[in-house]
């Protein structure tokens, strides 16, 4: 039987994917009114989400906030990511839900149009310096202004490469200025047949089908999208989204310079070294080091695409705030986050390696520390440059679902880029009307 358990601690507040929350109450202001912080300390219970437990959130951050906060008493609900999330609907819908949480970028805007998710844009208006933070601050902010996360962390991809693999071939190493066009090319060069038996062993990349590290990357590069800056249309049969989309698919079908979606089921090519090159989220560094601490690789900013322009893709996790949550535990869980957003707690976050902090002293000092990958200018400068959510809005999950077969049956070959876009396009856009 799944469990889930409760702890209380003096002061203890978690970095998870769903929380439960305090008992109703009025909402906090909007954000045309101004937030009034608590005149004086005074002791608050505050309950705190932490899916995943530790394994999602350094302790450091919840015992540095308890002891600069002794007088906020917190209630900590945890149990594994999965059973958490599937948890936090009933206890939303209970009107039970803990005071902060955190959960993925497109769920915590969806808890937004619901009325579930606090508006933040007045306290951040009240107490925070947004020119200290990358853009990433704001990724949970929508069209209206309204913001209704702080980041847990955020996620960029980089391109990753076997330093071993270019150096046996005689092939420079990649760069922070190549383009889409170069990596292809060098990919080209680095794919071989090694034994003679006719059969590929070294593939120069590696396509994934995934959206983060996959197809969003390939659409971007093209000048395409999945949805129009207004979050409300899908543009899949936008010619340069289909471009994107055939370049993706071209890298296996055409090109052959990467293994199938079906051979890369059961097996990680690039820490096998049977591919030189692929896209690599930050969080990815940590198994990498840890199963093949003998790999020498590194890695470079996401190539400038074929339009000219740089996309970084970032998967953003963001804490919020239970709108119905009482006015005190609104102001402790704030309390709460600007401590999260402090050197010290944002130093903490780097040092797990599980995700990259928003506070630019912290990602400064990140670039300078050692261990690999030795250019963590990739993914640092490259968020700062060029960072951008997944075209995410309430219905992302939904939609993305939606194409999802589809986007497979075209990097399989079983449908053309153009004919499958046409597909999407009509099932997207249905989810995306559902949800208006």
């Amino acid at each position: 039987m799944k469990r889930f358990k409760l702890f209380s601690a003096s002061v203890l507040i978690v970095f998870s994917a769903a929380a439960c929350s305090s008992e109703t109450t009025s909402n906090t202001p909007s954000a045309s009114t101004s937030v009034e912080p608590s005149a004086a300390p005074k002791e608050v219970t505050l309950k705190i989400g932490l899916p995943g437990s530790y394994d999602i959130t350094s302790k450091k951050i919840i015992d540095g906030f308890e002891a600069k906060y002794p007088n906020i008493k917190l209630q900590i609900e945890e149990a594994p990511w999965a059973d958490f999330t599937t948890k936090i609907v009933t206890n939303i819908a209970g009107n039970n839900a803990p005071d902060i949480w955190f959960q993925e970028n497109a769920v915590i805007l969806g808890y937004g149009t619901r009325g579930v998710a606090e508006n933040l844009e007045p306290y951040i208006k009240r107490d925070l310096k947004t020119e200290d933070y990358i853009d990433s601050l704001l990724s949970a902010k929508t069209p209206d202004g309204k913001i209704y996360g702080i980041p847990h962390g955020v996620n960029p991809i980089a391109l990753v490469y076997n330093k071993k693999l270019f150096q046996e071939n005689n092939v420079p190493f990649p760069t922070d200025d190549w383009t889409y066009q170069d990596m292809i090319d060098t990919a080209k060069k680095l794919t071989k047949d090694t034994d003679g038996d006719g059969k590929t062993d070294i593939y120069g990349f590696q396509t994934a089908s995934s959206i983060t590290q996959g197809w969003i990357p390939w659409i971007k590069a093209s000048g395409g999208s999945a949805l129009d800056a207004g979050l409300t249309k899908a543009t899949f049969t936008d010619p340069n989204t289909i471009e994107g989309l055939t370049r993706w698919s071209d890298t296996i079908l055409k090109d052959k310079i990467s293994p199938t979606r079906e051979m890369q089921t059961n097996q990680n090519y690039f820490q096998s070294e049977q591919t030189a090159m692929t896209f690599l989220q930050y969080s990815g560094q940590i198994n990498l080091n840890k199963n093949k601490p003998d790999l020498d690789w590194d890695v470079v900013k996401v190539p400038i695409g074929f339009n000219g322009k740089r996309f970084v893709p970032v998967v953003v996790n963001q804490w919020l705030i239970y709108s119905k949550a009482k006015p005190e535990a609104k102001e402790a869980a704030w309390t709460f986050l600007k401590y999260y957003l402090s050197d010290e707690a944002q130093t903490f976050l780097s040092e797990s390696g599980a995700s990259l902090p928003v506070k630019k002293t912290t990602l400064e000092a990140l670039e300078k520390s050692t261990g690999k990958p030795a250019n963590k200018q990739a993914f640092t400068k490259g968020v700062e440059e060029a960072g951008g959510t997944l075209d995410e809005n309430p219905s992302w999950n939904e939609w993305r679902a939606a194409a999802t077969p589809i986007l497979n049956d075209i990097l399989d070959g079983k449908i053309s880029p153009t004919d499958g876009a046409k597909e999407i396009q009509q099932k997207v856009q249905s989810v995306l009307d559902e949800n208006k």
